[in-house]
């Protein structure tokens, strides 16, 4: 609200108060104001649309909608009326009506920059491309200035990047922003490096990548200057896609002379030497290999290279660069993959990584570099590396029995890494018995503790240098857990991490696992606090949130479930706005190529797999507490604007986002995710999705007939669209069907993954435990009962014997399924009550012919018995399960957990164990006091159901 134009208008000391309060939150003196100012100004708009933006943060949505349009109407040209109603639509999430607005404002005032630049980005907004390149042209006739003229071509450009059709943007869009950049060429008008980027992206779109090098190689090129190495980097680029492996391979082994450690240009210079090498290459006789210089085309010629690059370091004083040691090791695993003999030249695996740890080995990075490298060794050499490794790390004298420690940060940190490579090589973490890892677990917290003298002048928000031995033992308990099923170990993991938290608040590593663990434990109180607590930032919503939506909803916290779907929707829900609002900024400033950037990620996260899950389990989450509860469930559906016809998810598209390797890992190869298992989990997920948003569209479908069962009686239902309804409800229920068939198949293979990998769905627990197959028979029942409407009780003898047989199934099958039992009772419970709006009028209508036909007494229909014998049935089944509940939460809170946990541990470690106990058995009391909650309402609705 800050910027407000530059136009000094009389009113404007009028509506200053007004601004101020918008400004300060306070909308409703703001309204107030505006109500004063407009008894004595009547026609000043912009009074009219501030009171608007008031009410519109006031919840008052369709007043101000009104008070706005009555604005538009008008087509008004002050600068303050225009920007308070494109803040207004804005937070309307109305964009398009902007677009309207400054249409009328251009045609009125058709040479303003201003408005013609608003225009532009108000399309910009929508995506409108093609008016975009016209609002462009049409700015650009006004005020010649490059940026206008350039904003049209790169909007050309949108347009060939956005066509369905490929064939379009090849040979009409793209050409004709070549033709444009081309003019400005000819006529020497090129001013800016965006410019020169742009003409870049369009010659490269087209494929043109020799006249893309001629543009980047001639004065144009010069104009390249914000980005370092930015024209080599693209020469680069384009040698590679023209197979210029000669001048690719010059290119950077001029670069690398100049910096030795720029890593990003080793691999193009390995992977041109192997290209010349299988085309045996061989320079001309006379004159220059080639335009960019000498060219290295035999592996001993690379070899040399290297080599003399080590020698240069190790002749300085100053500390060597990792570059040319990396390198070596990268081209000794190249040579290996292509079995050239010439690996021998540059001597033996083993030698080089001791060397290269003895050099970086006080370098937290040191793990990282040479880890990848480690299958270069034999399995034979992997006890020898790690004492050669030992032999170089400075310890002080062993006190008793307590080993030798560190004594400083160096030597702590080659130690360390000692620790790390040991167990991703396997040894010994994986080979000891339980107790030699209790041994290992036990050193590795001496270490840690020990470590933490180091860190005591650190700021609070900075890790220990000793984090990682804690880290470490945490891991060693897991596997124990894993191996020996002592759920004590994972207690015991739980307080040690807790105790490196107290330590180091900022370890997100600490808190990553203890929310695993939570999880695995069935507590997820503490859960909530720990994930707010990683200050998670924008795309980490959809790598990382799975982590936290994932298990609320099924541990019973149902209020927290429905805080992190929201938490994480907004994010999704905002990126559509945030990412229109990046590409205005990208056009203002001349950033081009960031455009097709931003819209590639806006596409990331509209067809991200976590995005459609919350999306689907959060509304599934609103009707489980709030229908037939706070709203009907017909009211329920229609405040979501839910559709049984529409699915919503792009299933073609949908894109695994999931980081799974957030987890810091040191287990050996065959120890981590497999590709198998990530693309396992992806099916598994997709597959529970698509049972999820197929019982979503059913209950939708539900609501639908029974909204129409209430209003209509049997003779004309057909006539009012039931018909279509109920074959939507039957297409659905078929889908499910076919679905639930192929989730069977894929629970059998019983997939197992790593406990640091991807989470396991519910799908096999639903399936086990019947739950889907009772929500599947409770949604057919409806089904039947429709036809039931139609055929009336009198010629529907089998039909009824069928339905109450459906009504006997159902509570057995509820009785068998427990795991989830509140989401299957809730949706019985729709369908009862739908089943309710069918048969009062079934049983009225009956009752009315006994009248006429003065019947004496006779035994009414079997379908309206069953009924009846269904819901006392799960009105005394929910009746159990509220007292299986309250014995659970008093056996919850007898129980000490504490207390099974703290032998063998110190009186710190208790403390600590004794803490994460005490906020699992609060979680597992709130888990349980929720359920309860929730299933008294249900009971309650139960009364409402006689017929």
């Amino acid at each position: 609200m800050a910027a407000r134009g530059h136009v000094q208008d009389p009113n404007d000391r009028r509506l200053r108060p007004i601004y101020d309060y918008l400004d300060n939150g306070n909308n409703k003196m703001a309204i107030q104001q505006a109500d004063k100012l407009l008894k004595k100004h009547k026609d000043l708009h912009c009074a009219k649309v501030l009171k608007a933006i008031g009410l519109q943060r006031t919840g008052k949505q369709d007043e101000a909608f009104a008070l706005a349009q009555e604005v538009t109407t008008l087509e008004p040209t002050d600068d303050n009326s225009l920007q308070a109603l494109t803040i207004l639509y804005r937070e309307m999430h109305r964009p398009e009506l902007v677009t309207k607005l400054y249409e009328a404002a251009v045609k009125k005032v058709p040479l303003s920059e201003e408005y013609h630049s608003h225009l532009f980005m108000a399309y910009a907004r929508v995506g409108e491309y093609k008016k975009m390149q016209q609002a462009g042209m049409a700015l650009y006739k006004i005020v010649p200035k490059n940026p206008y003229y350039f904003w049209s071509v790169m909007s050309l450009v949108m347009q060939a990047i956005s066509a369905q059709d490929d064939k379009l943007a090849q040979t009409m869009f793209l050409p004709l922003a070549e033709r444009m950049v081309e003019k400005m060429v000819k006529e020497d008008k090129i001013e800016a490096e965006a410019e020169v980027q742009l003409y870049f992206m369009i010659l490269e779109r087209l494929g043109k990548c020799v006249e893309a090098l001629e543009v980047i190689r001639g004065p144009l090129g010069e104009k390249l200057t914000s980005e370092l190495q930015s024209r080599e980097r693209k020469c680069m680029m384009l040698y590679r896609r023209l197979e210029r492996w000669p001048e690719c391979n010059a290119l950077a082994h001029k670069l690398l002379l100049k910096n030795p450690d720029d890593w990003q240009f080793y691999p193009a210079y390995f992977d041109s030497l192997f290209q010349l090498v299988d085309t045996a290459w061989s320079p001309p006789d006379d004159g220059e290999h080639c335009p960019e210089g000498p060219v290295h085309h035999s592996v001993a010629d690379v070899v040399r290279f290297v080599e003399e690059r080590i020698r240069g370091e190790e002749g300085k004083e100053s500390r060597s660069l990792r570059g040319p040691f990396l390198a070596r090791l990268e081209l000794m695993q190249r040579l290996r993959e292509r079995g050239c003999p010439e690996e021998s030249m540059l001597g033996e695996p083993l030698d080089l990584m001791v060397q290269f740890f003895q050099k970086f080995g006080d370098k937290p990075c040191c793990i990282t570099d040479l880890k990848i490298y480690l299958h270069l060794l034999s399995p034979d050499q992997h006890v020898q590396f790690i004492n050669r490794l030992s032999d170089g790390v400075p310890l002080g004298e062993r006190d008793g029995e307590a080993p030798a420690f560190p004594e400083d940060t160096k030597a702590l940190q080659r130690h360390l890494c000692v620790c790390q490579l040991s167990r991703a090589l396997g040894l010994p973490h994986h080979a000891l018995d339980p107790d030699g890892k209790l041994r290992l677990i036990a050193e590795l917290k001496a270490h840690y503790r020990h470590g933490l003298k180091f860190g005591k002048n650190t700021l609070k928000m900075e890790l220990q240098f000793s984090d990682m031995y804690c880290l470490m033992a945490a891991h060693v308990y897991i596997d124990l857990w894993a191996e020996t099923g002592d759920q004590s170990m994972a207690w015991r993991c739980l307080g040690l991490l807790q105790e490196g938290l107290s330590h180091s608040s900022s370890n997100a590593q600490f808190k990553l696992l203890l929310l695993l663990l939570y999880c695995r434990l069935g507590a997820f109180e503490p859960v909530v606090d720990l994930y707010s607590s990683l200050d998670a930032k924008h795309v980490q919503h959809d790598t990382i949130g799975f982590l936290l939506t994932r298990y609320a909803e099924p541990l019973g916290q149902f209020a927290a479930a429905s805080q992190s779907c929201n938490f994480s929707l907004r994010f999704f829900h905002s990126n559509q706005k945030d990412t229109s609002e990046y590409i205005i900024q990208a056009y203002k400033y001349g950033a081009f190529e960031k455009i097709p950037e931003f819209i590639a990620l806006r596409n990331r996260l509209n067809q991200s797999l976590h995005f459609a899950q919350v999306r689907t389990e959060r509304m599934l989450l609103d009707l489980l507490l709030e229908a037939d509860i706070v709203l009907s469930l017909e009211e329920s559906v229609k405040a979501m604007s839910l559709s049984a016809e529409e699915d919503d998810i792009p299933w073609d598209s949908l894109r695994d986002n999931r980081d799974l390797t957030v987890f810091t890992n040191w287990d050996p190869k065959e120890r981590q995710l497999s590709d198998d298992q990530r693309r396992r989990s992806l099916e598994e997920e997709s597959v529970w999705l698509r049972i999820r948003s197929l019982t979503l569209r059913l209950v939708a479908a539900l609501a639908a007939l029974g909204h129409t069962a209430s209003r209509q009686n049997s003779e004309t239902s057909n006539e009012n669209g039931v018909g279509d309804k109920t074959a939507v409800l039957g297409g659905l229920l078929a889908q499910l069907n076919q679905t639930l068939q192929t989730a069977a198949q894929l629970a059998e293979k019983r997939t197992q993954f790593p406990f640091l990998g991807p989470p396991s769905t519910r799908l096999a627990a639903a399936l086990s435990s019947g739950s889907c197959q009772c929500q599947a028979a409770a949604l057919q029942l409806s089904v039947h009962l429709q036809e039931l409407e139609t055929a009336g009780l009198d010629e529907s003898s089998e039909l009824q014997t069928q339905i109450c047989n459906s009504f006997k199934s159902l509570v057995v099958q509820l009785q068998e399924n427990l795991i989830f039992f509140v989401e299957t009772v809730s949706l019985v419970l729709w369908v009862s009550s739908f089943c309710a709006k069918i048969l009062r009028p079934l049983k009225s209508t009956l009752q009315k012919k006994k009248k006429k036909k003065k019947e004496t007494q006779t035994a009414p229909p079997p379908v309206l018995c069953g009924f009846q014998e269904l819901t006392a049935s799960v009105q005394e089944l929910l009746g159990q399960t509220l007292e299986h509940i309250r014995a659970q939460e008093v056996a919850v809170t007898t129980v000490k957990l504490a207390g099974l946990t703290l032998e063998g541990n110190s009186q710190e470690e208790a403390s600590f164990t004794k803490a994460a106990t005490e906020k699992v058995q609060s979680s597992y009391l709130r888990s349980l006091q929720e359920l309860g909650e929730l299933l008294k309402k249900r009971a309650e609705t139960i009364k409402t159901l006689k017929i």
